[in-house]
């Protein structure tokens, strides 16, 4: 009992630390995808396998139960205090999505690794985006990116870090590429807007909605708060589809 007690405590604790959950990676992935270059996606298929980016947007999540990996446990996520930016806690070993991204891109476009390496760098990449799009991936100090706010999402126990990741998108019942369609596509001068700036620029837009994200109330979650507030989660996976493929169009494009 004990030890499935433990095992138990070990999986949802991996769980709580899912930026956007399975189904909102797979729809970044996916919208990914849709604006690569055709030499890039020629080269990211020879990289992959034939794997698909929605596919590999996970993978990162999955290895979280090898001890192989331990080292990546904390490149999901980053601290940045309310006014701050990441260049006043970059010597901060809590959080490294950032750090970890820039020094990936960095090493993808030197090039030179081995087929192993550049595979898996590659799909760090991809799941890391979409992580840093999350608002409470790049959070605040003292609540671990919003799982110690305990919250009930219709009646239900959660945490606001839950409710972000995977609660309301999965109330959407839709399946990944179901998602990618509904958050469709930015004009173009959107769209221009949005792969400017840099990895900095966009983890400091997660920390900009900080004050909606933080908007529960007495904590008791559901219709009002997703009506107010999911839109920012579908635009912010929409941005980092988008992202991922202008980095990856530079890199292999």
């Amino acid at each position: 009992m004990r030890k499935l007690f433990v095992i138990l405590f070990v999986l949802v604790s991996v769980i709580e630390g899912f930026g956007w959950g399975a189904t909102g990676h797979r729809a970044t992935g996916l919208i990914a995808e849709r604006y690569l270059s055709k030499k890039a996606k020629k080269k990211i298929n020879t990289i992959l396998a034939g794997e698909s980016l929605a596919m590999v947007s996970t993978w990162m999540d999955e290895i979280r139960s090898d001890s192989t990996y331990n080292y990546t446990t904390d490149w999901h996520w980053t601290t940045i205090p309310d006014g701050g930016k990441y260049e006043d806690v970059a010597g901060n070993p809590d959080g490294k999505v950032i750090m970890m991204i820039e020094k990936i891109i960095g090493e993808l476009k030197r090039g030179g690794l081995s087929a192993k390496q550049e595979q898996e760098y590659l799909k760090m990449l991809v799941h890391m985006i979409g992580d840093m799009h999350q608002p409470l991936h790049v959070g605040k100090p003292g609540d671990r990116g919003g799982n110690e706010v305990k919250v009930k999402w219709f009646r239900t126990d959660s945490n606001l870090h839950r409710v972000w990741d995977s609660d309301m998108i999965d109330d959407t019942k839709l399946s990944y590429t179901e998602l990618a369609d509904a958050l469709g596509k930015p004009g173009k001068d959107k769209l221009a807007q949005w792969q400017q700036g840099t990895v900095r620029d966009w983890a400091l837009e997660s920390v900009s909605y900080r004050p909606q994200v933080y908007d529960i109330g007495d904590g008791a979650l559901g219709y009002r708060y997703s009506f107010k507030y999911f839109s920012i989660a579908k635009e912010r996976m929409l941005q980092a589809g988008i992202r991922l493929a202008a980095l990856l169009n530079t890199i292999y494009g």
